[in-house]
């Protein structure tokens, strides 16, 4: 890097003259899902994960502000930004003071101070009009809309998969190659009626997948479609075809991603939706069959069943019953070459379940029963960390949770226990002790022979066992600009873990100061800290010796509304990982925004200039990037090099609008990009992305 980079990063970085954009309402948007996904990526590892159901609901607000006079508790925890401290105080104001007359009279509620009524502003409104939407068919076909998505995606430059070789070459190797074409093709139709009714289906195709051809004669590699309705009496949530089930905590069953440790302390708790429509492409988080819920008064019952096919990893033919024998269930999706496709939907996974809960006042209780089944011969592979823990055949798991409100003080939990295995609870309270001061506190044991079905309740592991952790938290507003968030989450493995051979704990620290002395300015300085136990690469007598490992990240984020249309926004970012006595590994990444957005012109793009470095990819970073929409791109800096990438959206007219993105990565340091089939020879990987949404 020369010294010209660091200039134009640096006079970026501090100059509020430069150029960046996009409107008041949209910025808040982007703000939430930009800090939500930010810490996805410490729960799942990754940014390849297809966040589109988590935001679809805060979309679909945006675009239909929600009337707070007329909205149920329901409607509020869809929007996926308020607590329910925050909802129970708003829903007592309105039954004591009668509806709501001016948007300024939030502030005059606990739990609503002007930077959160600034972060709802985008997705509510006061109306004095509280008639409801008249739920008929003929209402529905003439007052619903449509919108048809088709998405194109190809990396430009030439990788290992899709390059020429010789028929003998390709016949003692089939799966040198990948057997269609490195486009990547998306189209997604949905008809909605308020957030009463939607419908639709979605089809992709991954890069090297065939097309009308060969494999995929019936076009997509993917398909899903959904019916949901909600609110039609008795029939609260009706979902068919493929959908999600989420209940209480996230500990017996919870299909999906969700949200968890973040500076907002509470995303601690989970609000769980019950049913909802899967509108996403990831082939493993999803469930394909039926569920209802049924609402009598206090009590609410849902009962669901999925069963389709899905991919596994074969190892063998069982020859007594010629079942086929399988190891793992398979979760990237990819069907590119025949070794892949020998794995697709080649066993049945079965889920049936049901939730009951009931409600009074402030009080919810619930019960949630699921059984599991793998149709086939399912014999995991025995490692001595999972043998407590391996599915079986047939599982099932069993679990109450609960949610009490007191004036600012909620308590929540759930309890869950196999069938056939062990227990696991997560308890937790969120506390309001004043406006500018709000506590979280959570404790959770997760025993190692407890057996995740589908779980997703907050913790350091990827699932929910042999694990026992406490969680203390903080929001502080110290000052009319300031916002002070802090956590610690200390936690400990009783027994053996992938690559840690032997019981350990670690812990999790953040610290997060921001400040906002205006709509137009924002900075905040974000410290992270994660430690745990892991093995060397080195052995001692058969056995990996273990030692600590340190990941700390150190942030500095700047964003200034230069005017209503121009906004910039800048980061700097450092790293270091430690592993035992190794030397110090550390990165760093540096970033220029620049926005334009102006509610008169047709026209609005981003731009982003990067520069990074990182001594290994364990001290890589990562970074979220403006995509088009429903389109998430978080690439992980790893190396030494630049990336730049440009999305434009163009309203061409009502109803119509078209994105262009385009981005290249620069690695100065190497040659080759990647590995095995997907390796680009040179030290550039670009793509571009279109995509044109009617609605209608």
């Amino acid at each position: 890097m020369n010294l010209n980079h660091y200039v134009f990063i640096l006079l970026g970085l501090f100059s509020p003259f430069l150029l960046m954009a996009q409107g008041v309402n949209e910025d808040e948007k982007n703000r939430i899902i930009e800090q939500r996904v930010d810490f996805l990526l410490d729960a799942n590892e990754g940014g390849e994960n297809d966040y589109t159901s988590l935001f679809e609901q805060l979309e679909y607000f945006f675009e239909n502000p929600i009337n707070l006079n007329r909205a149920s508790r329901e409607d509020l925890i869809d929007i996926g930004v308020f607590s329910d401290i925050q909802i129970n105080n708003l829903l007592i104001h309105i039954e004591k003071h009668g509806n709501l007359i001016r948007f300024e009279e939030l502030q005059s509620i606990d739990g609503f101070d002007l930077e959160f009524i600034q972060l709802i502003a985008p997705f509510v409104k006061v109306s004095g009009s509280l008639d409801q939407p008249s739920i008929s068919i003929k209402n529905i076909l003439s007052e619903g809309s449509s919108s048809l998505f088709m998405r194109y995606t190809r990396i430009l430059e030439e990788q290992e998969g899709f390059s020429s070789i010789s028929p003998s070459e390709l016949e003692d190797n089939p799966n040198a190659r990948y057997l269609g074409s490195p486009d990547k093709l998306f189209t997604r139709y949905r008809f909605s009626y308020a957030n009463n009714v939607s419908f639709g289906f979605t089809g992709e195709k991954d890069a090297g997948e065939e097309f009308f051809q060969g494999s995929q004669k019936n076009g997509f590699d993917f398909y899903s479609a959904h019916l949901f309705v909600q609110g039609f009496g008795t029939i609260k949530q009706l979902a068919i075809g493929d959908f999600q089930a989420q209940f209480g905590q996230g500990l017996t069953f919870w299909s999906g991603l969700a949200f968890g440790r973040s500076p907002n302390i509470f995303t601690l708790k989970r609000n769980a939706p019950g049913l909802r429509p899967y509108t996403s492409v990831q082939e493993d988080l999803f469930l394909r069959g039926a569920g209802v819920t049924l609402n009598f008064k206090k009590i609410d019952l849902t009962i669901f069943h999925s069963d389709h096919k899905v991919d596994a990893n074969i190892v063998g033919i069982d020859s007594l019953s010629n079942e086929v024998i399988i190891s793992s269930l398979s979760e990237d999706g990819f069907h590119r070459t025949p070794g892949e496709l020998e794995d697709k939907n080649v066993i049945r996974n079965i889920n049936t379940g049901a939730h009951l809960q009931f409600k009074h006042r402030n009080l919810f209780l619930g019960a949630t029963a699921v059984n599991n089944k793998i149709d086939g011969s399912f014999r995991p592979q025995s490692r001595v960390y999972n043998q407590f823990s391996a599915l079986d055949n047939d599982n099932s798991n069993f679990g109450i949770d609960y949610n009490y409100l007191f004036k600012n003080v909620n308590f929540f939990g759930e309890f869950s226990k196999s069938e056939d295995g062990g227990t696991a609870f997560t308890n937790g309270v969120l506390v309001v002790l004043d406006p500018k001061l709000s506590l979280a506190v959570q404790h959770r044991r997760f025993e190692k022979d407890f057996k995740p079905i589908q779980s997703n309740a907050i913790g350091e592991s990827s699932t929910n066992s042999n694990e026992d952790g406490t969680f203390m938290g903080i929001n502080a507003t110290p000052h009319k600009h300031f916002n002070i968030s802090a956590f610690a989450d200390r936690f400990s493995f009783g027994w053996l873990r992938f690559q840690t051979d032997a019981p350990t704990q670690g812990n999790r620290y953040l610290l997060e100061v921001n400040y906002k002395p205006s709509k137009k300015l924002e900075t905040y300085f974000r410290y992270r800290q994660r430690t745990r136990g892991r093995n060397t690469d080195e052995e001692t007598v058969g056995l990996n010796e273990l030692v600590t490992e340190t990941l700390r990240n150190y942030r500095f984020h700047f964003s200034y509304k230069v005017t209503k249309s121009i906004h910039i926004k800048s980061r700097v970012e450092f790293s270091k990982y430690k592993l035992g006595n190794n030397s110090d590994e550390h990165g760093f990444l540096i970033y220029q925004d620049l926005n334009y957005k102006q509610l008169s012109f047709p026209v609005s793009f981003s731009i982003r200039y990067a520069i990074f470095e990182t001594d290994s990819y364990n001290s890589r970073i990562y970074a979220y990037e403006n995509d088009v929409l429903y389109a998430f791109s978080i690439p992980a800096f790893s190396g030494r090099g630049s990336r730049f990438y440009a999305v434009a959206k163009y309203h061409i007219r009502r109803g119509v609008d078209l994105w262009l993105r385009y981005s290249q990565t620069y690695y100065a340091d190497r040659f080759v990009i990647g590995s095995g089939k997907d390796q680009i020879n040179g030290n550039l990987k670009s793509e571009i992305k279109a995509q044109l949404r009617l609605k209608f």
